[in-house]
């Protein structure tokens, strides 16, 4: 019995896992590629730490948490940061002769004649424990801080880079000679790794003073994470410009590229963008998923009716399904989920997007090119040429395109697209502004979602505390206006509120924050509410019809998931806050 099998055993007989759950992970394991175990953490139905110490007992190793372990430095080091990543394994405890070291998978033997090798070296005898994947991950954060490992780079780059100032030299010959120079590769690798590792979603470098600022944006929110002395400005920027195939010799006007490359195994996608200051450049690099697979709506925190609303909308051949929100918002994501629902052989998907963030096989997806005047109107025109079945357009900014879209829908065809707007009522009046007549907006769309992101709590340190009075009068108040039927029962109205937060722990990098989650609000337009907007979209009318709908608002579906430790009070304020 391999060692999948003793662990679907040992999840049955402890009733952690129903068999008809075992059999769709199994289906879903063949189709996917992915492992047993990974699809069993994936879709939560057992924690991570939970399924190595299972693994553990079946191997006959020690479990060991390394959570909340401090680890002598000299010990961490017996095996370097470079061998640690690489055979995912980790030295963590020395007493006299006997070394203590952590792995992934102890059936690897190339690790274990590595450990066995580096403990003979240090007269040493190993002692074997197994450990999670995330919890490696951890103990891999502590051998060297971002800064540490730039500092190396420093010292050999400042004698260089300095001494080559001093000199008179023409600027392109040195440009070109310095972003060569092993210093600066080495930083810029540094500062995506790291990036990636704290699941970064973009990356920002930028003048700042007499230095260079590093910030990374974790779960929506800007970090600072290392401070460059100005001189490695210039050669840092340079060399992310060589890498994306930017003209490293313009500086005047913005440039737009993209970063190909592989992190510890992980194939990573960074959309660059350049932007011209007063006298030196800024950088972001958005970091992109690369991996095909395309996140349900269920992992983006869609569920109950706003998910059942959004299955039954997908089954309709026709009309308009607008996503709206500000920048950052997870409009596309949400788009993404929605196509993935929708992807299927028997029909012809086709996009125009500004830019493809994420490539999905089995879609034909285009990107705007102004400068050709391929433009989002111009390519919905050609899409139509194209026989597609779904239309997705990434966003739709101008008069044009709003007209094209609206008639795309009426047509015959499905189309999915974004807005700017604030809130889902916010939606019609923004397509009459660019000039689309009611009738026609009433007969097209068939759901306006308006959305936003709120950062997790970190389920390993999430505790419950009680909001001070003059916050649960305004939570309360809230929730007066929903329907009782729609508020969780985890809330009990006669009792003090109880919420959650995060105390903030090593996994979390102390934020009490992990991963976002979407609140939403939706507004179907039923035959009562086309009605309302042939008539004029009157604001009583529709409220009343919204009513009807029992539609909740993104702060009351906000404070529904606080109210069940998914995000906190604090998050939803925030990102519901009216500007």
């Amino acid at each position: 019995m391999d060692i999948q099998e003793q662990i679907i055993k040992i999840l049955l007989g402890k009733r952690l896992i129903l068999e008809t759950q075992i059999k769709d992970l199994k289906e879903e394991s063949e189709k996917s590629g992915e492992t047993l175990e990974t699809l069993l953490i994936k879709d939560k139905l057992i924690d991570e730490e939970e399924l190595t110490k299972i693994k553990g007992q079946i191997l006959g190793v020690p479990y060991v948490d390394l959570f909340n372990k401090e680890i002598d430095a000299s010990v961490l080091n017996i095996i370097s940061r470079e061998v640690a990543e690489n055979y995912q394994m980790i030295a963590f405890d020395k007493k006299g002769e006997k070394l203590k070291i952590a792995l992934v998978d102890p059936h690897n033997f190339k690790a274990m004649e590595a450990a066995n090798f580096l403990a003979k070296e240090n007269h040493l005898r190993v002692e074997y424990h197994i450990i999670s994947p995330t919890g490696i991950e951890n103990v891999l954060k502590k051998y060297q801080i971002l800064g540490k490992e730039i500092k190396e780079e420093l010292e050999v780059a400042q004698e260089k880079f300095v001494s080559e100032k001093e000199k008179e030299v023409e600027k392109e010959v040195r440009v070109e000679e310095v972003i060569k120079r092993a210093p600066v590769a080495k930083m810029v690798e540094t500062i995506i790794r790291h990036a990636v590792q704290l699941r970064a979603s973009d990356i920002h470098i930028e003048p700042y003073g007499e230095e260079t600022r590093v910030r990374y944006r974790v779960d929506g929110v800007l970090h600072t994470s290392l401070s460059l002395p100005s001189y490695i400005h210039s050669a840092v920027v340079s060399r992310i410009k060589i890498l994306a195939n930017l003209k490293i010799d313009e500086t005047r006007k913005p440039q737009d590229g993209r970063i190909r490359l592989t992190v510890k195994d992980k194939k990573v996608d960074l959309r660059v963008s350049t932007l011209p200051l007063i006298d030196s450049e800024k950088i972001m690099m958005r970091i992109l998923d690369t991996s095909g697979a395309v996140v349900t709506l269920e992992k983006l925190g869609f569920g109950g009716r706003c998910l059942k609303v959004l299955q039954d909308i997908t089954k309709r051949a026709e009309g308009m399904v607008l996503v709206t929100g500000p920048t950052g918002s997870g409009k596309s994501t949400t788009l993404y989920a929605l196509l993935g629902l929708l992807n299927k052989e028997r029909v012809n998907i086709v996009t125009i997007e500004d830019p493809v963030e994420y490539y999905v096989a089995g879609i034909n997806q285009s990107q705007v090119n102004p400068q050709v005047g391929f433009t989002f109107a111009s390519g919905l025109r050609s899409i139509l040429r194209q026989d597609p079945n779904i239309i997705m357009v990434g966003e739709i900014r101008d008069d044009e395109t709003a007209e094209l879209a609206i008639h795309a829908g009426l047509t015959g065809h499905l189309v999915l697209s974004t807005l700017h707007t604030r809130d889902a009522i916010g939606a019609i009046p923004r397509l009459r502004d660019m000039k689309t007549e009611f009738f026609l907006i009433a007969s097209t769309l068939n759901l306006i979602i308006a959305q936003r992101l709120v950062r997790k709590i970190c389920e390993y340190c999430r505790e419950p505390f009680h909001l001070p009075s003059l916050v649960e009068e305004e939570i309360r108040k809230e929730l007066s206006l929903m329907p009782p039927s729609l508020i969780s029962s985890s809330l009990d109205l006669s009792k003090p509120l109880t919420f959650f937060r995060g105390r903030g722990c090593s996994r979390c990098n102390n934020t009490g924050y992990q991963g976002r989650t979407v609140i939403i609000e939706i507004i179907k337009i039923t035959p009562e509410m086309q009605k309302i907007i042939e008539s004029g979209y009157k604001i009583e009318d529709v409220e009343k019809e919204l009513k009807k709908q029992e539609m909740i608002t993104m702060k009351q579906e906000g404070i529904l998931k606080a109210s069940q430790g998914i995000t906190t009070i604090e998050e939803v304020m925030r990102a519901t806050r009216k500007k």
